[in-house]
């Protein structure tokens, strides 16, 4: 294992240094939360590729594979549609809004009120996905150095939270475009034709497994249905899938490039599941399905690539967890503490407020490095942040995007019905259990016309300025042209 031992190291110290590459560029709030809004299409297809697909989407979609055969592609097909569904409807406008938060977004459509509530919903979410995906250090780090659970998790999550802390959104793109490259490497080009090679090719894999295993609905018309509601609708209003479309040069780039990285997610939907068939035949009775990608990558892989592969599970989840990092210390420290405390910044403080961001960086870290720790059961941990996500947000977003009539007491009363009918249901019908999620959007979406119907129509100043931000014409809060003068060219 010396080889892949070697791989690794030079993987995560390389990530180190590109953190420290990263501060140095990291000179304004814009620069460090949105990489300057400055990403042109090659590196923002990667990184976004690379966020939405982590370890849930590497390690579980393998065993999901393993589990139900090629239906197992649809978690990871339902993200790469909302991915596709973002990036052709709402992605340019959302680029043009040139904020940081979806809680922005909210207060600029409905006139300032519902911030705080919907940025507490965004923060439960970004947090438990940053502690979901820091959790799975503990699976990679056993299969290569047999290492302690905790200190597995202390390693994972002490890498990503040094370079994001250093620099910000740049280090977190720069790195996510090493790891998808690692990722395209490490799964398509070398772990997929390897287990199918292994396994016989697809017509030894057809005689060996039970017909099943070969229906692309095998999985259950209800759970794709679910994986939709939950994976499709959470694309499109996750702060950490937000945060990628703000570091968009332009809007053409957000819609063009989000739909190249939608595509190749449905391309890594298809591999997982056909990695995880290949291991049912080598493998029948493993213990557990998520067993199944660390198996066939230590027992089948030769040395080098074997530490390459594994070198491309973590960053799998080395993405996701930096991207919801900084999208929950973004939340925190734009949405709930600076309204808090009242905080008004003025254009003379963009240096304080790259330390504020930095230290709120540093502080959500340790929290997720400690509730990891502490933490047991990571699929109902997961299954809460979405459902509030998607219970207590749709609604309001897209709504504010797509009907006029919204108001911000629709909006409010949208996220506490929503968000109060999905914590019941869970509470009535088990966290795992379908119909929180399907009851409370619908309670949620019934609370928002119903209110905004019966309260009066948003002040027209606010919708004017709301349509001013959505067609680009207005500049960024802080920026002045001067500064926009000056930027550098666009990163390719």
């Amino acid at each position: 294992m010396a080889v892949d031992y070697l791989v690794i190291v030079v993987y995560l110290a390389g990530m180190l240094a590109m953190g420290w590459w990263g501060m140095r560029r990291a000179k304004s709030k814009s620069e460090f939360l949105v990489a300057g809004r400055r990403l042109g299409p090659a590196m923002y297809s990667g990184t976004m590729a690379a966020i939405v697909l982590g370890g849930a989407s590497t390690i579980g979609g393998v065993g999901l594979g393993y589990q139900y055969g090629l239906s197992g592609a649809w978690m990871v097909f339902t993200i790469g549609l909302g991915l596709l569904a973002l990036s052709v409807f709402f992605s340019a406008r959302i680029a043009r809004l040139k904020v940081y938060t979806v809680s922005e977004m909210l207060d600029l459509r409905y006139g300032g009120r519902a911030g705080v509530i919907s940025g507490l919903v965004m923060w439960a979410y970004t947090l438990m996905l940053a502690v979901t995906s820091t959790i799975a250090y503990a699976t990679i780090f056993d299969v290569l150095f047999d290492m302690n659970r905790t200190l597995a998790i202390v390693l994972g999550g002490s890498i990503v939270v040094a370079y994001s802390t250093l620099g910000g959104m740049w280090s977190i793109t720069l790195t996510d475009m090493v790891q998808f490259v690692v990722k395209t490497i490490g799964v398509l080009l070398l772990l997929l034709p390897v287990a199918v090679v292994k396994a016989g090719g697809f017509s030894e894999m057809k005689a060996q497994l039970p017909t099943g295993y070969f229906d692309p609905l095998g999985i259950g018309g209800e759970t794709i249905f679910t994986y939709v509601l939950i994976y499709t609708f959470g694309m499109l209003i996750g702060q950490d899938i937000w945060q990628r479309v703000f570091t968009a040069r332009s809007d053409r780039t957000a819609r063009w490039g989000g739909t190249v990285a939608g595509t190749y997610c449905l391309a890594y939907a298809v591999a997982g599941a056909v990695i995880g068939t290949a291991a049912k035949v080598l493998y029948p009775n493993l213990a557990s399905a998520d067993d199944a990608f660390a198996t066939i990558v230590k027992d089948e892989l030769p040395m080098g690539v074997r530490g390459l592969v594994l070198a491309a599970a973590l960053a799998a989840v080395m993405s996701t967890s930096s991207g919801a990092l900084i999208a929950c210390a973004t939340v925190a420290n734009n949405d709930i503490w600076a309204r808090l405390r009242g905080i008004v910044r003025t254009e003379g403080e963009q240096h304080d407020e790259v330390k504020g961001n930095r230290a709120f960086i540093l502080l959500m870290g340790l929290a997720v490095i400690a509730t990891a720790i502490a933490l047991n059961d990571v699929v109902q941990a997961l299954t809460v942040a979405y459902n509030l996500l998607v219970g207590g947000l749709l609604v309001p977003i897209l709504g504010g995007l797509l009907w006029k009539r919204g108001t911000a007491q629709g909006a409010l009363a949208s996220v506490a019905v929503g968000g109060l009918a999905v914590i019941g249901l869970m509470a009535a019908y088990g966290i795992l259990a379908n119909e929180p999620v399907y009851y409370g959007l619908l309670a949620s979406l019934a609370a928002y016309v119903a209110v905004s119907l019966a309260t009066r129509p948003t002040d027209a100043a606010v919708l004017a300025a709301w349509r001013e931000r959505l067609a680009g014409r207005a500049p960024e809060p802080g920026t002045s042209s001067e500064t926009v003068s000056e930027q550098v060219p666009a990163a390719q």
